[in-house]
């Protein structure tokens, strides 16, 4: 009987002790969030949306509100600047605003396009009258040594695809990996760690290697079995090496740290580093080298 009073006083101690709280969280402040690129060889393009709050609903409605249309995009490269067009575009019927590329309105030819060892300086003003700008400057490409793929040890088909770079003597090289297996992608995919630096390695050669990069939540039956993160025997794999500039590895790494410790307890939040002034996002700068693996 001494026990059972006992609990019983217990949990009418710790009931008492509940209480509800309400949590008044601030507005969410609705900024302007940049995604552009100047890639070599290629018309530079900007894609606009704005941000939502974390705790807002998400609908059609929602989606259909995220793009930013009507915006005046500007890109300079010293002595020339043009005015974007934008264009609508859409998927699965579904039609996608806020994308703005230098290609002239009517004949669709391109207006400006990346130049090596140029500067590109990128002003927006948002039909609410909102500022945005930002500069990055597109480097000259440094390509791989050579490719090829390597059975990993203890598997019989799936591997890893290896590369050797010389890095140049010159502190501050910054690069991003892609890959796409050709008839099996459709587009080139970068794997978690696909941005590095050349602050441990500046001007030595070494040989390095990548795991298969997947989309998002992909569902597919290889990303979920034995060959997740892997390539096979089989497959011819076009590798897109990029020289990029500090804002856009910086972005990246910090994006990619996040991805990879998502729902870890021990994992330190933080923001994302953006080159946007006035707004979120990054003004990203690509110049490529290709190199083709034949997986055998």
């Amino acid at each position: 009987m001494k026990k059972l009073l006992f609990i019983l006083a217990g949990a009418l101690l710790l009931s008492s002790c509940e209480k509800n709280i309400t949590l008044d969280l601030p507005a969410s402040e609705n900024k302007v969030v940049v995604e552009g690129y100047v890639e070599a060889g290629l018309p530079p393009y900007i894609i606009l949306s704005r941000t939502e709050g974390y705790f807002d609903p998400i609908g059609q409605s929602t989606l259909n509100n995220l793009p930013l249309r009507g915006a005046r995009v500007y890109i300079s490269n010293g002595p020339d600047t043009v005015l974007l067009t934008e264009i609508d575009t859409s998927i699965d019927g579904v039609s996608i605003g806020g994308f703005y590329v230098a290609l002239d309105s009517v004949s669709l030819a391109p207006t400006m396009l990346g130049i090596p060892g140029t500067t590109y300086t990128l002003r927006i003003i948002t039909p609410k009258g909102e500022s945005l700008s930002a500069e990055a400057k597109l480097h000259h490409p440094v390509g791989l040594d050579s490719t090829w793929f390597k059975v990993q040890e203890n598997l019989d088909s799936l591997g890893y695809a290896w590369a050797t770079l010389s890095d140049p003597d010159t502190i501050g090289n910054h690069y991003r990996w892609f890959a796409k297996r050709l008839n099996e992608d459709d587009f080139f995919i970068p794997p978690i760690g696909s941005s590095f630096e050349d602050k441990f390695i500046n001007g030595q050669t070494f040989d390095f290697a990548y795991n298969r990069g997947a989309i998002q939540n992909s569902e597919a039956e290889e990303d979920q079995n034995e060959e997740a993160g892997l390539f096979k025997r089989g497959d011819t794999v076009v590798v897109k090496f990029c020289s990029v500039d500090r804002a856009t590895f910086e972005f990246w790494r910090d994006a990619e740290n996040q991805l990879s410790s998502n729902g870890s307890p021990f994992a330190v939040p933080s923001n994302i580093k953006s080159n946007i002034s006035g707004g979120r996002g990054l003004f990203a700068t690509y110049t490529a080298t290709y190199d083709t693996i034949i997986a055998n």
